[in-house]
């Protein structure tokens, strides 16, 4: 049976979107890294420290002013191919009201530009 890749599977649209992010683990230590893609489901991470499939973790979003808390789940991970980095895809837990509105605005912008550069390329 051929295996199925996580793009295929997504159900929500994922945007390209960078900000900072740091990840706490259960025994409190703080991992930091950089967000690269976000959905209303979930969000991929860049590390330079690997953390385990299945880890559960506490996970802080900045955006320059704006920034969100919530739990999430590393749900599979990429190694930096040697370089050092690792890349993990983040399910999001349950998200608070005010948490799941600031991810809304986020998500809500990206659409937004994605649509204009839509536009821009069919006028072209």
């Amino acid at each position: 049976m051929a295996q199925v890749s996580f793009a295929e599977k997504r159900t929500n649209p994922r945007f390209i979107f960078f900000a900072d992010a740091e990840a706490t683990l259960q025994d409190g230590t703080l991992v930091l890294g950089q967000l690269s893609e976000l959905s209303s489901r979930g969000c991929y991470i860049d590390t330079l420290e690997s953390i385990p499939i299945g880890t559960q973790i506490h996970l802080r979003i900045c955006d320059g002013m704006s920034s969100c808390e919530l739990h999430g789940r590393v749900i599979y991970m990429h190694s930096g191919s040697g370089l050092g980095i690792f890349g993990m895809g983040v399910l999001f837990g349950e998200i608070a009201v005010g948490q799941h509105s600031a991810i809304e605005v986020w998500l809500r912008e990206l659409a937004d530009r994605r649509a204009s550069q839509a536009v821009l390329n069919l006028s072209s």
